[in-house]
């Protein structure tokens, strides 16, 4: 097969990755670029909350809305990328993808560098928001779009493409597309790419990053990753010799079940069926991810959707030695009454960090915290924080708090709504400003996204009340006969022998749980059911909950609706964005089979 680009024999693509949000490590781009070769370095730097952020700087300043942090980075690395012939793939865009095109341009005429930039839109449909939502405080409406824009602009020629709202996945899969020559019913190679693409969107997250077992490797400064893509969609994950932290099949493992939901994981330009995904390690730090499936995509797209909320401000009383309930109730007494009419939403948590006989006067002290929230920023301001401060001489015994109470800050809703693929542009702009339509999937699982998911299978325990939590679970991955160990067991924390990760959608959390080794999975399957989840996690007991089994990872996932409320930006929960809900679960004390400790 021959590069549609530069017209020589197809080799393996070697992608990596050099940023998972927007704020992380700032030194990565010359790291990947130095620590060793590279084809292509890609930068996610795109998340709900980070739409929201964008979305607010642009309303003070039209010509902003992209990742300026990005610019900071290529102005130090961009010569070097230039002169090692590494083409760069961002969705630092954003918002406004066409003016931070612009802005590279101007870098690189000031650095005397021939480059060429393409960028993609079409994404950004806040104009017509109305046709699918209520526009009501609306400040952002994109479409995910995939990945043929990217593939067109390096087709054209680009070094640099810059993105707006796209998959993540879809940073590795244009490249791809673009470098093996793929069309768009190509569905196992583009599969296999954005089961690639899934795992380097998080960069350090695959190399040892907030990995449960980070005790058995040195992750103290993780290395980022990269795949080298081959021509049918297997990849082999790895990183840069002499970089820290570890690829691993228990890496990669993690990286694949975050922030996922069904065994089908719907794209806008393929459906990869993560049920099918075979992982090999290969040799130090390199796992073979082989024998993915993938399916027409859903007839629609995405849209994410960031809305002002209202506002939001919290107090935090310390509460410190003796009666720590007491003390707790009596602010209660005291404030409740003052509050009055005032805000729509008011939260007392008391979080009991506190120890008997403290050996300091933290580890004495308990947290109650205090959140307001209402439409009117006048409700949630000085009229919550003053009858706070009111009471520093008046209250419990050792009254303070752990900072002055603010006037109160805006909050983000996330939502989604989904459109036909056909109705959204999606337009590559190539880098000598010709503007090339880029045409809908071909062909599409019908009707709707929602469809294309597997249909909830026998419900695990009795058929509930129409007011009960829904149990389901996923009938393409249901079990079939199991033989659990048998024997003694032992009560012990059920992270001793499962990994975790966890993380959110929208106001969703996704929570992955997985075994390593063969003997522990039935064991895992019968004992970690939706019921048992709930028991362990008090927290969950009144929402719907959706059970995936992965057999070929040892893995099951839930689907937790609603435990992050209306998502990240409307701060709902003490982990807004679940990132810890996995560990708080791994910390769980269960019945363990003695045979599997």
């Amino acid at each position: 097969m021959l590069n549609p680009v530069s017209g020589s024999t197809v080799t393996p693509l070697r992608i990596g990755n050099a940023s998972g949000f927007y704020g992380d490590r700032f030194a990565a781009f010359r790291e990947m670029l130095t620590g060793g070769p590279l084809d292509v370095l890609t930068g996610d730097y795109l998340a709900e909350l980070t739409m929201l952020i964008l979305a607010r700087e642009r309303l003070k300043d039209p010509e902003l809305g992209y990742a300026k942090g990005f610019l900071r980075q290529l102005e130090e690395c961009l010569g070097l990328a230039h002169d090692r012939g590494v083409r760069i793939v961002v969705n630092a865009g954003g918002l406004n993808p066409a003016r931070l095109a612009v802005k590279i341009g101007e870098l690189a005429q000031r650095q005397g560098l021939d480059l060429k930039v393409g960028h993609v839109t079409g994404d950004d449909l806040l104009p017509r928001a109305a046709e699918f939502t209520d526009p009501a405080g609306l400040l952002a409406a994109n479409a995910y779009l995939g990945a043929f824009g990217i593939a067109d602009c390096l087709t054209a020629g680009a070094d640099l493409v810059v993105t707006g709202r796209v998959t993540d996945a879809a940073l590795v899969v244009g490249p791809a597309a673009a470098h093996f020559g793929w069309s768009r019913t190509d569905f196992d190679a583009l599969a296999g790419a954005v089961v690639a693409g899934h795992v380097l969107e998080c960069g350090a997250q695959a190399t040892g990053g907030n990995y449960a077992f980070f005790t058995e490797h040195d992750t103290r400064h993780p290395g980022f990753p990269l795949a080298e893509l081959h021509a049918d969609g297997s990849s082999v994950i790895t990183k840069h010799p002499g970089t820290g932290g570890a690829v691993t099949v228990g890496t990669v493992t993690a990286q694949l079940l975050y922030e996922t939901g069904g065994p089908r994981y719907l794209g806008p330009d393929v459906t990869a069926r993560l049920d099918t995904v075979r992982l090999e390690q290969q040799g130090p730090d390199r796992v073979r991810i082989s024998a993915v499936r993938g399916e027409a995509p859903p007839a629609t797209l995405k849209v994410g959707l960031n809305r002002l909320g209202g506002w939001r401000n919290e107090v935090v009383f310390v509460l410190t030695g003796l009666d720590i309930e007491a003390k707790a109730a009596l602010i209660r007494d005291q404030l409740d009454p003052a509050l009055g009419d005032g805000p729509a939403e008011v939260r007392w948590t008391l979080a009991r960090t506190d120890q008997p006989d403290g050996a300091t006067e933290q580890q004495a002290s308990a947290l109650l915290q205090l959140t307001v929230r209402d439409a009117d920023q006048a409700k949630v301001g000085r009229a919550v924080s003053s009858a706070a401060v009111e009471l520093g001489l008046a209250g419990y015994p050792g009254f303070h708090l752990t900072a002055p109470p603010g006037p109160g800050a805006p909050y983000g809703v996330f939502s989604s709504a989904f459109v036909a693929q056909d109705e959204v542009p999606h337009w590559a702009v190539r880098p000598d400003g010709t503007r090339q339509a880029v045409t809908p999937a071909p062909v599409t699982l019908e009707p709707s996204p929602k469809a294309a998911e597997p249909k909830a299978a026998e419900l695990e325990a009795a058929e509930p009340e129409v007011a009960e939590p829904q149990t389901a679970e996923s009938e393409a991955t249901a079990p079939e006969t199991f033989a659990p160990p048998t024997g003694p067991t032992r009560r012990a924390p059920l992270g001793l022998i499962a990994g975790a990760r966890s993380g959110d959608k929208g106001g969703d959390a996704n929570l992955g749980v997985w075994v390593r080794s063969d003997a522990a999975w039935p064991w895992l399957t019968a004992t970690l059911t939706v019921d048992r989840l709930r028991q362990l996690l008090p927290e969950t007991a009144e929402l719907t909950i959706t059970r995936h089994l992965l057999p070929n990872l040892r893995a099951v996932n839930f689907v937790i609706e609603g435990l992050l409320g209306e998502g990240v930006a409307a701060q709902a929960r003490f982990d807004p964005q679940a990132k810890a809900l996995g560990e708080w679960l791994r910390s769980r004390h269960v019945e363990i089979p003695e045979s599997l400790l």
